[in-house]
C-alpha cells in the first residue's frame, strides 16, 4: 500500500504569523531552483555550504531542507533517507540547537502541535475541562499532515533545557521535530505518524519575555502542583486519544525529567532519551572502546563532569550492565562511576545536601574541587562530559589522563559543538594520538602522523532511540525497560568492524542506520514479546512465514525492515512514497 507525505502551511502558524516571521527574521531563505532528486537536493545544501558565510551557512541550510520538506515531501524524505549522515548535522546537532533559539522568528512552517497550558480558559464557558480541550486538539490535528488515525510516536518537550543552551520556551518544537524526523531517518517510522509536540508552560528566558515576536505564553514557567496538573491533563489525553502510543519525553530540565519519568515509565509506554538514550548509546561507545583495549567493564573507572540526568543515566545504566554481566550488585556497580558538579567531586560528606539521583554516587573520598585534582585521586580509566562547559576538559586534564591509561576513554557530549568539553584535534593533540574518542556533535576527521585518517566516533542517540521507539510502536509493548537500553548498547557495541575500531570509530558508518536498526529492532522487539511485555502484530506470521527455522530475532529483522517506511523515485502515484507492503 502506498502513502502521500502531505504537507502545506504551518500547524501552529497563521499565515499572518508566518509573514510576519519572514519580515523580522534577519535571515534569508536561500534562494535556489527546484530539484526533483535526492541528488539535487544535496548538491543544494553543498552549494549553501560552499556560498554563504560560516556564520550563517549552517543555519541556511538549515532552512532550506526546511522549506524543502514543505514544498517537496517526496524528494526530502528521499534524501533524509539516503543521504542522512551528511543532512543530519544541519537537521539536527549541532544546527538545531541554533534553530531553536531562533525559532520564533524563522521563516518556517511548525509541523508539531502546541499544547498551551491556558488552552481551556477560553473553553471553561462550554463546560471543557483543559484535558477535552488537549483531547480534542489531538484529535483534530491536520489530516493532511498525519495519519491522525494511526499515530505511532509523540515527541514532547516543555522546552526547559534544550540541549546545553537552557530555557529557549516554544523554541523547544525544534527538537521535537528534528528528533521526529530521525525517527524517519533512522529506523523507517512514516513521517505521517510520527507527532512532535511542545508543551508551552511558559519560560523564565527573560530575553524570550521581553521579545515582541516571541508568541508563547509570556510568564513564568508553571511550578509545583500546577506543573505536574497540566502534564497529567496532557498524559491522559493522549491516552484517551491513542490505545497505544510510544512517547518520548525530551529536554526537560533535570528535576522534571527524573520525577515524570518514575512516575509514568511503568504506566505506558514511554521513556525519556536524555536519561535512558544517552545512557544507552554512552555505555555502547565504553564498551566499544573496550574491544580496542582488551578491558573489561569491571576494570573501569568512570569519571563524569556534570551530575545531571544525562549522567545520572550513563551511570545507573553502567552499574546495571555489571549487575547484570558482572553479577556484582547495584551498589558496587555505582562505585565505578564518580561524579563533578558545580560543588566538586559528590561525596560521602556532601550527601545531606545532594538531589537524589545524586545520592547513589556519594562515595567515601577526600573533597576536590576541580576536574584536574578529581582525576589525580581517582584515577580514572575514561572520563564523561556532560556538563554544557566547553574546554573544561583542558590539555592538562587529558596529558594526566595519558598518563595514567594507554588509551585514555575521552568522551565530551555536551550539545551543540560550542558546548563541548574538548574537540577531538584536542583530546588526540594531548594524548599524542592514543585517546579512544566520542563526542555529543560531530567533529571532522584528521590525517595523523602515520598518514592514517581517524574518524571520531559520534555519541549520537539516534542509533538507540528511533530503533527502540519503532520496535516498542511494532509490538504495542506495554513499558520499555532499563533492560532494553542495555540489550541494545551491548548489541551495538559489537557492530564496528575491526578495521573501523582502529580509524577511531566506534560506531558502525550512520549510514548503515537502517541496517542497524533493523537489527536492535529485531532484538529487543523478539525480547519485548518473549517476556509479555509486547505481543507479536496480527499480520507477523504472515510477513515472515518465508523465514526458514524458528528464531523469532531473524523474523522480526524481516519484520522490522518491511515496516520501514522507504521512498521510491520511480513511483509517481500518490506521492511516490511507500513503507514497504504493510504502511
Amino acid at each position: 500500500m502506498r502513502a502521500s507525505v502531505r504537507c502545506s502551511q504551518s500547524l501552529t502558524k497563521t499565515e499572518e504569523e508566518l509573514s510576519k516571521t519572514e519580515a523580522v527574521s534577519e535571515l534569508k531563505m536561500p534562494s535556489l531552483g527546484p530539484v526533483d532528486s535526492a541528488e539535487g537536493l544535496l548538491e543544494h545544501v553543498r552549494e549553501i555550504q560552499r556560498t554563504r558565510g560560516n556564520q550563517d551557512k549552517d543555519i541556511s541550510t538549515y532552512l532550506y531542507l526546511r522549506m524543502e520538506q514543505k514544498n517537496n515531501p517526496t524528494v526530502f524524505y528521499d534524501a533524509l533517507i539516503k543521504y542522512c549522515q551528511e543532512l543530519l548535522p544541519y537537521l539536527y546537532t549541532p544546527t538545531v540547537g541554533e534553530a531553536c533559539q531562533k525559532y520564533h522568528r524563522l521563516p518556517i512552517p511548525t509541523y508539531g502541535v502546541y499544547v498551551r497550558a491556558d488552552c481551556h480558559l477560553r473553553a471553561e464557558a462550554r463546560g471543557m475541562t483543559r484535558r477535552d480541550v488537549i483531547l480534542e486538539k489531538l484529535k483534530h490535528i491536520r489530516r493532511d499532515l498525519y495519519d491522525a488515525d494511526d499515530i505511532q510516536v509523540v515527541v514532547v518537550t516543555d522546552g526547559e533545557r534544550i540541549l546545553g543552551l537552557g530555557d529557549l520556551g516554544v523554541g523547544g518544537m525544534g527538537i521535537s521535530e528534528g528528533k521526529s524526523l530521525l525517527y524517519t531517518a533512522a529506523a523507517g517510522v512514516s513521517p505521517l505518524r510520527v507527532l512532535p509536540v511542545c508543551l508551552d508552560v511558559g519560560t523564565n528566558n527573560e530575553d524570550l519575555l521581553n521579545d515582541e515576536e516571541y508568541f508563547g505564553m509570556k510568564q513564568q514557567r508553571l511550578v509545583g502542583d500546577a506543573y505536574h496538573a497540566f502534564i497529567e491533563d496532557f498524559i491522559q489525553a493522549l491516552k484517551a486519544w491513542r490505545t497505544h502510543v510510544v512517547l518520548q519525553f525530551e529536554d526537560f530540565a533535570n528535576h522534571m525529567a527524573f520525577d515524570l519519568l518514575q512516575e509514568y515509565r511503568h504506566n505506558m509506554c514511554c521513556f525519556n532519551d536524555d536519561i535512558q538514550g544517552t545512557a544507552s548509546i554512552t555505555l555502547s561507545g565504553l564498551l566499544s572502546a573496550l574491544r580496542v583495549t582488551g578491558k573489561s567493564l569491571m576494570d573501569q573507572r568512570v569519571l563524569f563532569l556534570g551530575a545531571g540526568e544525562a549522567g545520572a543515566g550513563i551511570g545507573e545504566l553502567i552499574a546495571k550492565g555489571l549487575h547484570v554481566w558482572h553479577g556484582v550488585s547495584m551498589e558496587e556497580g555505582r562505585r565505578h562511576c564518580f561524579f563533578i558538579d558545580s560543588k566538586g567531586l559528590i561525596t560521602k560528606s556532601r550527601y545531606d545536601s545532594l538531589q537524589d539521583h545524586k545520592k547513589p554516587f556519594a562515595h567515601d573520598l577526600a573533597p576536590c574541587s576541580s576536574l584536574i585534582e578529581a582525576v589525580e585521586l581517582v584515577k580514572p580509566t575514561a572520563i564523561i562530559g556532560v556538563s554544557t562547559q566547553p574546554g573544561s576538559f583542558t590539555m592538562e586534564v587529558m596529558e594526566m589522563m595519558a598518563q595514567i591509561n594507554e588509551r585514555p576513554i575521552i568522551f565530551p557530549l555536551s550539545n551543540p559543538t560550542s558546548k563541548s568539553e574538548c574537540t577531538f584535534e584536542e583530546a588526540y593533540a594531548a594524548t599524542k594520538g592514543r585517546v579512544l574518542f566520542a563526542s555529543g556533535s560531530p567533529f571532522p576527521p584528521l590525517v595523523g602522523a602515520d598518514g592514517v585518517t581517524y574518524s571520531p566516533a559520534q555519541s549520537n542517540n539516534a542509533y538507540i532511540f528511533p530503533a527502540l521507539g519503532h520496535a516498542a510502536s511494532l509490538c504495542k509493548a506495554k513499558e520499555i525497560s532499563d533492560e532494553a537500553f542495555l540489550m541494545a548498547a551491548k548489541a551495538l557495541s559489537l557492530m564496528a568492524t575491526a578495521e573501523e575500531l582502529k580509524t577511531g570509530m566506534l560506531f558502525p558508518r550512520f549510514s548503515c542506520i537502517r541496517t542497524v536498526s533493523a537489527d536492535l529492532m529485531a532484538m529487543v522487539a523478539s525480547d519485548m514479546c518473549a517476556t509479555g511485555v509486547g505481543k507479536k502484530p496480527e499480520d507477523f506470521d504472515d510477513v515472515t512465514r518465508h523465514v526458514s527455522g524458528g528464531d523469532d530475532v531473524e523474523k522480526w529483522r524481516v519484520y522490522a525492515s518491511k515496516s520501514m517506511f522507504t521512498t521510491s523515485s520511480s513511483s509517481k502515484e500518490c506521492g511516490g512514497l511507500h513503507a514497504g507492503s504493510r504502511l
